[in-house]
Order: structure tokens, then C-alpha cells, then sequence
């Protein structure tokens, strides 16, 4: 049986399975092979966007909501700073950043979490990529990203702001920008990383990895300045990807 997306109930077995222990060694060895194939095919979709900035954010929002106005204008700074913006690539502020970016007619992206019960991926689209697991959505989101933008949400949300910011404090990936947009609604969470700046838990230091901040304006500011000039994000050529093995010829 499939849902709306088709994925069927063997595959969404499949990965809760997976996270229950070990098994035989050539499951795991197939299971391996579906991500192989989730991020070979991710590679092909995304390779040649030319540089990103990434907006997170819930997908409960409606479109007459204040953060999906926001998400909005912020997808269009974004687009006409010349970057591309990805997104989920589903409803709420993954909606709202993609069509954002296609009112100033930019590139607009999405990483489609593909799962039993959601919606399918947004209108404002103009490249997708459907994918099967999230580790494998985060790892991409991340690898192209020149930046972050976190708008309000819920545990993904966070989720996603909390191991960016620990692959940068780490430095596991380089110094790119994260923005959290919404003081109000991050006021708790703002006081919490100053809790663990107080407690000695991280570094008065890490206080600067991250930009709270309500403006559309300063975030691109933030965003211009740090990941323009060291990612050199300026627009790219369109190349054709290369066809790959499973792709029929036309």
C-alpha cells in the first residue's frame, strides 16, 4: 500500500527497523544501498543550483500567518541577493521562503521529506528532490548551504538550527551565517544559550555563531557580509548535469 507520495508501508517499516538494533548483515548491506541511492540522486538534482541559503521553519503556518509573511520577503531578499533558496520543500515557511524566491524570480529548491502522512512538496518549486530519510535531508541541506535562516517552528525545526550550529561550534563544516528570525517567539531559547554561556556549558565565544533578529534587512546584512564574501557566492553559469546510469535516454 502506497500514500500520496509513494512511499509504501514496507519501506516506512524499513527505516523505523532500522533505528531497532542491528540485523542480518545483508539487510543492513541493502538498507545501505537505499541511502547510496537517496543521495546519488539527491547529488544530481542539486550540484549545479550555484550557492544556497537554507530557511527552516514549520509547516503549520498559513498563508496569512505573520511568519509566512516574513518567510516570504525573506525568500525574496534571499533570491535577489542572488542566492538560491532551499527550503524542505514543503507547506508553512518552506512554502513561503520558495515562493518568496520565485516573486523576484529566483531560484527556488526543495528536499522533500517523503513520509506517510504529510502533504506533498509545495507549489513554488522549481527543483526537487524527493527523499526518503532524514539524516540524508540534513546532510544535504547542510553540504550546499551558505548559509541558515531559522524561522519558528517545532522539534525538526530546532533539530535542524541545533546541529548546524554544533557542526560549526565543532568545526565540522566552515563558519557560514544562521540567522533566527523571531525574537519573541525565541526569547525562551535566547535565554537558555545564555544559561549554558553562564553555566560554562559553551563559549562566551559561541554567542557569535548565531544572529537573533526580527529584520528581514539585517539578516541579509548578516548573511551578505559573512557568506557572500567567503563562500565567493555570485552567480553561477547553468550547466546540464550529466545523465547517470538509470536514466533512460530520451
Amino acid at each position: 500500500m502506497q500514500n500520496k507520495k509513494g512511499i509504501t508501508a514496507k519501506e516506512n517499516h524499513e527505516e523505523k527497523a532500522f533505528y531497532e538494533g542491528p540485523h542480518s548483515r545483508w539487510r543492513e548491506f541493502l538498507f545501505l544501498n537505499t541511502v547510496l541511492f537517496d543521495f546519488i540522486k539527491s547529488f544530481r538534482t542539486l550540484h549545479f543550483l550555484g550557492p544556497c541559503v537554507t530557511v527552516f521553519g514549520s509547516a503549520r503556518f498559513n498563508e496569512d500567518h505573520k511568519h509566512y509573511h516574513q518567510a516570504r520577503a525573506m525568500g525574496t531578499a534571499i533570491a535577489n541577493s542572488n542566492f538560491t533558496v532551499i527550503t524542505g520543500g514543503g507547506p508553512g515557511i518552506m512554502e513561503a521562503a520558495n515562493r518568496g524566491a520565485k516573486d523576484a524570480k529566483g531560484k527556488s529548491v526543495g528536499c522533500n521529506i517523503v513520509l506517510p502522512r504529510e502533504q506533498k512538496h509545495n507549489p513554488y518549486l522549481d527543483e526537487w528532490v524527493d527523499i526518503k530519510y532524514f539524516f540524508v535531508r540534513k546532510v544535504l541541506l547542510t553540504k550546499y548551504s551558505h548559509a541558515f535562516v531559522v524561522f519558528p517552528g517545532g522539534f525538526g525545526t530546532l533539530d535542524e538550527f541545533f546541529e548546524s550550529v554544533t557542526l560549526i561550534q565543532t568545526g565540522k563544516i566552515a563558519h557560514f551565517p544562521v540567522v533566527v528570525m523571531g525574537l519573541e517567539y525565541h526569547s525562551k531559547m535566547h535565554d537558555h544559550i545564555q544559561l549554558m554561556v553562564n553555566e560554562g556549558t559553551i563559549a562566551p565565544r559561541d554567542l557569535d555563531l548565531v544572529l537573533f533578529t526580527d529584520s528581514v534587512e539585517d539578516a541579509m546584512a548578516h548573511i551578505n557580509k559573512h557568506a557572500s564574501k567567503r563562500f565567493d557566492a555570485a552567480p553561477r553559469k547553468k550547466f546540464r548535469p550529466l545523465r547517470v546510469l538509470w536514466e533512460k535516454k530520451s
